[in-house]
């Protein structure tokens, strides 16, 4: 062997070393995974749904798991601060957020510019639930069901309240004047607490709320309930019909609560903490707690590519509604 062919089998060899070497730290690493404390960002204000939610789902994984999550809230910008942060983050499993339907799913299609790519620069990690609405008239209101409503509406000039434009509740709202055919008035509150109390007050005609906006004015007699969003009766609210069972089966609306990571987190860190958020899913306490936010009981957890499946289902659906409402923020 000469001197040439002696040095291309040592490169050769040199080669299969380091190769062997990345294969037995690879696994090591993940194993290891989390070493230090995990920066959950909110994409709203404390006390609100999403951080309630982003709450419950730390608290249950780091005792379950013995992970160390520390919550950051970061409003604003119809959630777009806080995921943004998620987005530039470093790409290590270290930063995830918790995102909802508005700033995972509406605003790619209701803002002029984003300062990410929401499909781009997120990874989903996996679905934490879905929550319905509930559509709710004052208690003094002359309307008792959602037929003797939309009766109305066809007769005169109704007025719908919503958290915001573009919120959920919003789009929800022009979707059912389209499947409905009449025209209301779309009434934009700052957030869902101010809109509830003026539908109680009756200032204006109807709401469609989360559950969990709408439950303490539900509890306080404020507020009737007319129909929920869902496929099926919620636990919190078995007196109320849905829409399905009064015939307006495209009625189907839900504020989706998700983890998600910064685009090019390693596959198997995005592999370990679905596996955590689905282990504590799976246990009474996560679904008692919540199902108490009126969470679908039948809809929580799942495969990272069957929350990235539903994704991009629902920014189909809602790409067209925000289309056709019109609804623009520059």
């Amino acid at each position: 062997m000469n001197a040439r062919e002696n040095n291309q089998r040592r490169g050769v060899l040199k080669a299969l070393v380091i190769a062997a070497g990345l294969m037995l730290m690879g696994p090591a690493w993940s194993s290891a995974y989390p070493a230090k404390p995990i920066r959950f960002i909110v994409s709203g204000a404390p006390g609100g749904g999403t951080d309630s939610v982003t709450r419950i789902v730390a608290n249950g994984i780091g005792e379950a798991k013995q992970w160390q999550m520390v919550v950051e809230n970061m409003p604003g910008a119809g959630g777009n601060i806080g995921m943004r942060q998620v987005a530039t983050a470093a790409q290590d499993g270290y930063t995830i957020g918790m995102g909802e339907s508005s700033n995972l799913v509406i605003n790619p299609f209701l803002y002029t510019k984003l300062p990410f790519d929401i499909e781009k620069d997120l990874a989903p990690v996996g679905l934490v639930g879905k929550v319905p609405l509930v559509l709710v008239v004052g208690s003094g209101s002359p309307y008792t069901s959602v037929q003797a409503l939309m009766e109305a509406a066809k007769q005169k000039t109704l007025f719908f309240a919503s958290a915001g434009s573009g919120s959920v509740g919003h789009l929800t709202g022009e979707l059912w004047k389209r499947q409905a055919g009449f025209n209301a008035t779309h009434v934009p509150y700052k957030s869902a607490a101010p809109a509830m109390a003026d539908v109680a007050g009756g200032q204006v005609d109807y709401f469609f709320a989360s559950v969990s906006s709408a439950m303490p004015l539900l509890q306080a007699g404020r507020v009737r309930p007319l129909a929920v969003t869902a496929g099926t009766r919620l636990e919190l609210l078995p007196d109320v019909p849905t829409f399905d069972e009064l015939g307006q089966k495209e009625m189907h609306a839900e504020v989706i609560y998700g983890v998600v990571a910064p685009r090019g987190t390693p596959d198997d860190v995005i592999e370990a903490l679905n596996t955590g958020l689905n282990d504590f899913l799976v246990t009474p306490a996560a679904r008692r707690a919540l199902a108490n936010l009126g969470a679908d009981a039948t809809a929580m957890g799942g495969s990272v590519v069957q929350f990235d499946q539903l994704l991009k289902a629902e920014r189909e659906k809602w790409s067209v509604v925000v289309k056709a409402s019109g609804a623009r923020v520059d």
